[in-house]
């Protein structure tokens, strides 16, 4: 498949893919607030919008239980819906000299304390091999836009911090991806749509947790 295809996981910043992966459930951004940042879909550890145990419990009362079809076929619409929006995302020309699972490293780690990750953990919000994880960290260090350290407390692990470049890097790809989203996801569904696809959407990743 091909990388505008792939799934791909959108700081101080804006938007950023996040991992949508036919018959996988992987926590996303795929996609996330401050004005130059996609709200409400911060990771490792940065605060989230959720659903209220209030509503949960509203929304599962009397709920009678998909069968195993309408469960795949809600699965597909999402799975086809997120190609069809990566595809018109990487056609446009907002990326600069970055590819989006760059510009992703980048975006994740604007939204980090510090802005800064262990290796391991931008690894746990990816789909790449850590080896694949490690080489591309290492172009984003060449370029400036990242610095690698030791960690302070393991010797053998790595911190990953984004750098001042990089922040400007991210913020000035992440205001034109967002214009994208805005143009290519609300010019689809108004604004109470959105909300609740989001809440849906959220629900979905956060019961991974607990379905056996």
């Amino acid at each position: 498949m091909p990388e505008w295809a792939q799934p791909v996981v959108p700081g101080d910043g804006a938007g950023g893919p996040r991992a949508l992966v036919r018959g996988t459930a992987v926590p996303r951004p795929p996609w996330r607030g401050r004005a130059a940042r996609h709200e409400g879909s911060n990771r490792l550890g940065c605060p989230e919008v959720s659903t209220t145990v209030e509503e949960d419990a509203r929304m599962t009362t009397s709920a009678r239980r998909a069968t195993p079809r309408e469960a795949a076929q809600a699965w597909e619409s999402l799975f086809r819906t997120q190609v069809a929006l990566m595809r018109r995302f990487a056609a446009e020309d907002v990326w600069g000299d970055l590819s989006v699972r760059e510009y992703d490293v980048l975006f994740t780690l604007s939204g980090c304390e510090g802005r800064a990750a262990r290796l391991r953990e931008l690894g746990a919000q990816s789909l790449l091999s850590q080896p694949s994880l490690s080489r591309m960290v290492e172009r984003l260090e060449h370029q400036g836009l990242v610095r690698r350290s030791p960690a302070p407390d393991d010797g053998r692990g790595v911190v990953v911090t984004l750098t001042e470049e990089g922040v400007r890097v991210q913020r000035e790809i992440g205001r034109r991806h967002v214009d994208q989203i805005h143009r290519l996801v609300g010019g689809a569904l108004d604004a109470e749509e959105l909300a609740t696809l989001r809440r849906l959407t959220d629900r979905l990743r956060e019961r991974q947790a607990t379905i056996r």
